[in-house]
């Protein structure tokens, strides 16, 4: 499945307004924390398994901010450009798909 994914893309937690607004039109691929930032995820139903990028410890868990870098799913690509579009924070990040990063990413 990741072999059809072409973009990546990850929070800036120190630009993140807490607005939510990328929830709103993509909740496949972000995520509200609870200090009210938001991160990104990856989903198993579409991915393979399901990360959620919050900095958190174990399983299901990987990296925040720029080393938490999720697998957009190319179904995803118009509403994650959407989301990225319409934060007003304009924390959003959209990088081409790189398999460095994954596995640097620990997941």
């Amino acid at each position: 499945m990741a072999d059809e994914t072409t973009l990546m893309v990850w929070i800036d937690q120190d630009l993140c307004t807490g607005d939510g607004i990328c929830e709103e039109i993509a909740p496949d691929v972000f995520h509200g924390r609870d200090d009210g930032l938001w991160v990104v995820k990856e989903e198993a139903s579409t991915l393979g398994k399901s990360i959620l990028f919050d900095g958190g410890e174990g399983d299901g868990h990987g990296p925040d901010g720029a080393r938490g870098v999720a697998r957009v799913p190319d179904d995803q690509i118009e509403t994650v450009v959407e989301a990225a579009e319409e934060c007003p924070g304009e924390c959003i990040m959209i990088e081409p798909y790189d398999a460095t990063l994954v596995a640097e990413r620990g997941a």
